[in-house]
């Protein structure tokens, strides 16, 4: 709920725990709130997950040499910093760490940024259920211990750094002659060129790594547990993905139609391009039920023969392995185990890890309900079917306006009752209650922020105001841009920004001339698919008893006559 107090004269003395995606925001909202950040990153860079080392270091994030991202430039931007619109949609990870390099140039945040100096421990002052703040022991590159205090605390130091190594599920590991290692561990695909390997896992990290090791080695086999739903970055037209599939018009259909036809009909449409049974993919659940995998190369390398799918690993014989079925494979050189990280936070209170697994137990996956005073929220700690770091924007926007008083948070028994809520109904799709807990639906999670915050976009309003605009944000992509139109933190820019989107999208490919038809229709706009939509959308808010004056009636019917003529 949002609260019309009045901050307090002193500026809230806040500390940033990391200089990944997350901190980085995090220093920048306080700063916009007048709030002071002090930022304390254990390494000598910014960029967390996103900045590329040859050699894995413990306690830190670790990626392989040619990630990129599954998410498009213009989805994943901070709300009011375009990326340049030179930059390919999906980007290699050192392009991404150099947008990250050019907004903290632009916004000067380096400056609030202790490098390498690394949290040891955040506890509650004595006074703490007055005061509502933290004693934060640091200690920096020369081994020095330093105890300050604050007023709040953002924890951004990730949840990549424990890799989940479950050899001792598996007889005969002990005597496997071959290798096993943990995707934090892999680098490239050098070290396997020529040789027999397993990857165990099927995630977005184990499918990028079975096919890159699928072209260097000998014969590679990627063993799964479930299968999966395996989409492309790329839509209709070539488009991005998310551009196209992440849209308000989508999220109301998806409510309004049943689940089993719009499972059924996106099954089929991705199923015609490689059938899911025949290639081995085929998983239990339905395809919007989960995340899906993201990845244009896995069914090609399969269809080539450089892959090959097998059911679950069950167990290691000395220079080979036993899958679930009884097959075997021998003579195997290594095992990559793709197998998840386990969220560890030794530096925060041990009473905030109360969850049946010792994990943190999170209001909207934020902050810790047990908190007398709401002071500390913990970024970035969920899943999603959409981009993370507008949500991890919009987390710390929420953050930062109830540590300044500006919001407030239900009660502790309100808050634990959501929880359970939404575990339970997201134990549907993912049985592992862990699991359950992490996921939030992106747009309904960004929305939900975005209304506590008071920048929600109106619909409405925008229907009678701009409609030109309103149309880029009830049918177009929700770009985060939509979270700047209005409210607090209003960004003069959100609306060129969201006008003007379409063209930082296509800017990429124009790099050679191509001769133009006589005539063509737009497939980034169809008059049949608007006035559709806006049936839609007047039928939802006034199922929901929401007054629609006759005045923005009568300009829409006006606008969408105009439209489907001139369109």
């Amino acid at each position: 709920m949002v609260c019309g107090c009045e901050c307090s004269a002193m500026a809230l003395r806040v500390a940033v725990v990391g200089a990944g995606s997350a901190g980085l925001i995090s220093i920048k909202i306080c700063v916009d709130e007048g709030l002071e950040p002090v930022c304390f990153e254990s390494s000598d860079d910014i960029g967390g997950l996103w900045k590329f080392k040859d050699s894995p270091e413990p306690e830190r994030t670790s990626i392989y040499r040619s990630l990129v991202v599954n998410t498009s430039k213009e989805m994943m931007c901070f709300s009011d910093f375009p990326m340049p619109a030179d930059y390919p949609n999906y980007m290699h990870n050192s392009q991404l760490l150099q947008y990250f390099r050019l907004y903290a140039k632009h916004f000067d945040l380096l400056k609030y940024i202790h490098f390498q100096t690394t949290v040891r421990s955040v506890t509650p002052t004595a006074d703490f259920s007055l005061s509502g703040q933290w004693d934060i022991v640091t200690v920096n590159r020369d081994g020095k211990e330093e105890r300050q205090v604050f007023d709040a605390v953002l924890v951004c130091s990730g949840h990549y750094t424990q890799p989940i190594l479950p050899l001792s599920e598996f007889p005969g590991h002990e005597t496997f002659s071959g290798r096993c290692l943990h995707s934090w561990d892999y680098k490239d695909a050098d070290a396997f060129r020529g040789k027999r390997v397993v990857v165990v896992g099927i995630g977005n990290s184990g499918g990028d790594i079975a096919v890159e090791i699928s072209r260097a080695a000998e014969k590679t086999f990627l063993s799964t547990r479930q299968g999966a739903w395996v989409v492309s970055r790329m839509s209709n037209n070539g488009l991005p993905l998310d551009m196209t599939s992440i849209t308000r018009l989508n999220n109301i259909l998806m409510k309004l139609l049943p689940s089993n036809l719009v499972n059924w009909v996106a099954e089929r449409s991705l199923n015609q391009k490689y059938d899911h049974r025949l290639y081995g993919l085929r998983p239990r659940h339905r395809l919007l039920d989960r995340r899906p995998l993201v990845n244009c190369d896995l069914p090609d390398q399969i269809l080539q023969g450089a892959l090959v799918m097998k059911p679950n690993l069950r167990a290691f014989r000395d220079s080979g392995v036993v899958f679930e079925d009884g097959t075997v494979e021998e003579n195997i050189d290594a095992v990559v185990f793709c197998t998840g990280y386990k969220a560890s936070f030794p530096f925060l209170p041990p009473a905030l890890s109360g969850g049946p697994d010792k994990e943190l137990t999170l209001y909207k996956r934020l902050f810790p309900p047990s908190l007398s005073k709401p002071t500390l929220a913990v970024m970035g700690l969920f899943q999603t079917k959409g981009p993370i770091q507008p949500i991890m924007e919009m987390q710390a926007r929420w953050a930062v306006r109830v540590f300044s008083g500006l919001s407030r948070l239900p009660s502790e028994k309100k808050m634990l009752k959501v929880i359970e809520c939404d575990t339970k109904r997201n134990s549907k799709s993912y049985p592992c209650p862990r699991q359950a807990a992490l996921y939030v639906d992106y747009m309904s999670y960004l929305d939900f922020m975005a209304g506590e915050i008071g920048v929600r976009p109106n619909l409405l309003r925008l229907m009678l105001r701009d409609p030109v605009l309103w149309v880029k944000v009830a049918f177009g992509p929700c770009t985060p841009y939509q979270y700047r139109l209005t409210g607090p933190g209003q960004w003069a820019g959100a609306r060129q920004a969201i006008l003007t989107q379409w063209d930082r999208v296509t800017q990429p490919f124009r790099t050679r001339a191509v001769p133009e038809p006589e005539s063509r229709s737009s497939v980034l706009f169809s008059p049949l698919l608007l006035v559709l939509g806006g049936a839609v959308i007047t039928a939802v808010l006034i199922s929901k008893n929401e007054t629609v004056p006759a005045q923005i009636l009568d300009r829409c019917k006006i606008f969408l006559k105009d439209s489907w003529f001139t369109g």
